[in-house]
């Protein structure tokens, strides 16, 4: 017995180390062979563990992987030990339209002010309540209360790229964030702050710079465990802080403007004006939501969720969509053609309604959501359980295999919007693809149905409206007034795109060049 016990203590650590080898391959054999999810193909290591997802998420790789394996292995993947992705229209409808299945966890790594807001509130009927907040201040007649102030800021765009005119290459990714910044400021609270003025000058716009920074803040709250998180937060550098207070930043402005909202409305103020601002809503709508005091806490993260969600996403967008013109002659000329009639004095700037009226200015904007969509990653949800009011009986049928409530399932645009059968050379930028004629109306069908650069069922993003206006608003004046041409530091390469849930270029910028056009 001695020996015994002096053999046990002199390998403690080899014993343990085998115990921990025979756990993990045990938990190996039951995801390969006895889970409910082991009929579905995939890699094997992805069905282990999640740690091969993982390292591609932190590559900003995520998209073109899943692509990759819809491809190799059919419309229905497993890409975690509980988690399964899935190419199908069908399916795509019945999640997350006709079932409106939860979100999961993941959208909880996007808090603000370490608070929910509509896009991270996971239950789908608790998203309804908050959705009823914001979804007024997104018609198309409200937002044309604000249509003064983003022509207002478009012509300043212009005005501001007309100084470029000895063929300086600019960051379009930073400027155009700016140019939303100001937009998207207006519409919230009436009044725009000057975030263009500040880039005009060479002067970094704090906010600006947390609006940017905050995805980057996302996927590594992600990533890594809580307690990992606030580790990572004390690494002593400038620019590292930057991004993990991007949070803090944004809800230390948005406060402001919340607490200066609530005294003009207590004193009467804003009655007196014909517009109602995205914070008044917000505002007005808690407080008569709640039961006994309105949660500041509450309208702070829903709008600061707007901001980020409105600016990042279109500039992205704005920036590839001039890259596409500065290396498409064809496609610029067309466009010119259609705008120079729409525009016959290059700096007024016509009514939107004009200019969705546009088919080849509206077929270039539908091709870059297509290719260019700010956020095509997965739009995880879960199988519900017997406790919901969605419940599956027993499990749910994806396309033949028997998913058990719990299970995480995901599309995403990305894969949908390159489906081959549906987009002819899915890769290529062809605008013309959208252009209606007799013989081609139910493919546009077939590719419409297929469109979700906004998502897709009751999540919709509620903001489309807002960015449908101003990518036609942005690139009627720019297109009308510049040709634009690409640097040799731009290219390809350097505007390949990464995702971390919504896109960017590898470069982390957009430089291009915009020459003054010379107009009759």
């Amino acid at each position: 017995m001695p020996l015994l016990l002096n053999f046990i203590l002199d390998h403690t650590l080899a014993i343990s180390g085998a115990f921990v080898a025979l756990y993990f391959i045990l938990c190996a054999l039951y995801q390969l062979c006895f889970s409910p999810l082991c009929d579905i193909p995939g890699p094997w290591y992805a069905a282990i563990s999640d740690l091969w997802l993982t390292t591609h998420v932190l590559r900003l790789q995520q998209c073109r992987t899943i692509d990759i394996l819809f491809k190799r292995y059919g419309p229905v993947v497993r890409v975690g030990p509980n988690k399964v992705v899935f190419n199908d229209l069908s399916t795509t409808k019945n999640v997350y339209s006709v079932l409106k299945f939860d979100k999961s966890t993941y959208y909880k790594s996007l808090l603000t002010n370490d608070n929910d807001h509509a896009m991270t509130t996971l239950p789908h009927a608790s998203h309804v309540s908050r959705k009823k907040g914001y979804a007024p201040h997104y018609t198309s007649t409200s937002l044309a209360q604000f249509q003064p102030e983003i022509h207002q800021s478009a012509l300043e765009l212009v005005k501001i790229l007309g100084g470029f005119a000895n063929g300086s290459a600019i960051d379009c990714l930073t400027l155009f964030r700016y140019f939303m910044v100001d937009i998207v400021t207006a519409s919230s609270f009436g009044y725009s702050i000057g975030a263009l003025s500040r880039w005009a000058i060479d002067v970094e716009h704090p906010l600006v710079t947390a609006i940017g920074d905050f995805p980057k803040r996302g996927i590594l709250r992600s990533a890594v465990p809580a307690w990992a998180w606030k580790l990572v937060c004390t690494i002593p550098n400038r620019r590292w802080r930057q991004i993990c207070d991007s949070d803090k930043i944004l809800s230390e402005f948005v406060s402001e403007r919340v607490y200066e909202t609530r005294l003009q409305m207590v004193s009467g103020a804003t009655e007196q004006s014909d517009r109602i601002t995205l914070v008044q809503r917000l505002l007005r709508y808690y407080a008569e939501a709640s039961s006994h005091t309105t949660s500041d806490r509450d309208v702070i993260s829903e709008h600061m969720g707007h901001i980020i969600g409105g600016c990042d996403t279109t500039s992205t967008t704005l920036s590839y969509l001039f890259w596409e013109l500065s290396r498409r002659p064809d496609i610029a000329t067309k466009l010119r053609v259609e705008l120079d009639t729409a525009m016959p004095d290059c700096q007024t700037l016509p009514e939107i309604s004009i200019l969705q009226d546009l088919p080849y200015l509206s077929a270039f904007i539908k091709e870059g959501l297509r290719l260019y969509s700010a956020a095509p990653s997965l739009l995880e949800r879960v199988v519900p359980d017997s406790s919901t009011k969605t419940a599956i009986p027993e499990a749910f049928d994806l396309m033949g295999y028997a998913l058990p409530p719990g299970t995480l399932v995901a599309t995403q645009g990305w894969s949908m919007h390159r489906n081959s059968s549906v987009f002819p050379s899915p890769e290529n930028f062809l605008p013309e693809r959208w252009l209606e004629n007799e013989e081609n109306k139910a493919q546009i069908a077939a590719m419409n149905q297929h469109m979700m650069p906004f998502g897709t069922g009751s999540r919709l993003c509620g903001g489309q409206n807002l960015a449908q206006i101003v990518l036609r608003i942005a690139i009627a004046a720019i297109a009308r007034n510049f040709n634009v041409f690409s640097p040799p530091e731009t290219t390809e390469t350097s505007m390949e795109t990464r995702d971390s849930f919504v896109i960017f270029p590898a470069s982390m910028a957009c430089r291009l060049i915009f020459n003054p056009r010379k107009i009759r």
